[in-house]
């Protein structure tokens, strides 16, 4: 155990630092070391580490009740590729005028997106009624 003061001369002396590690121990814990060389290399870890982690951003395809079969694959196409990329799908079906008296249809349609989408993604938000449109959320299958 060292004095406060002869752990200051001797951080001096070797041109360092006095840096306290742990303050609430008894005695409390301190260090000898370049402060500024330190506080360099904590920030190059925090840059590398933002720098390796992805961000999942969600993508959102539109859909109708009555879609063709070519606009569906078209937009099946969308979001096969966006799950591939790692990205969850929000998957937006509206409904307009007439088009809310036969929701049966929607859910059928959200039902064959889900089952098309196995493998590549799960569901994570169940197909649910906001207003005037059915929203689902999938996300990618992780390896």
């Amino acid at each position: 155990m060292v004095t406060p003061r002869e752990a200051l001369s001797l951080a001096q002396d070797a041109g360092l630092d006095l840096v306290e590690i742990s303050p609430n121990a008894n005695p409390p814990v301190c260090k000898i070391m370049d402060y500024g060389k330190y506080k360099y290399d904590q920030q190059k870890k925090a840059v590398e580490a933002k720098k390796n982690q992805k961000t999942i951003e969600i993508k959102e395809v539109k859909f109708r009740p009555n879609i063709d079969t070519h606009d569906y694959d078209v937009k099946m196409r969308n979001v096969k590729k966006f799950l591939e990329e790692g990205d969850k799908v929000k998957v937006t079906l509206r409904f307009r005028g007439r088009e809310m008296a036969h929701m049966e249809l929607g859910s059928q349609l959200l039902q064959r997106v889900a089952g098309d989408v196995e493998g590549m993604g799960k569901v994570e938000n169940m197909p649910k009624l906001e207003g005037r449109q059915m929203v689902m959320v999938i996300g990618p299958v992780r390896p």
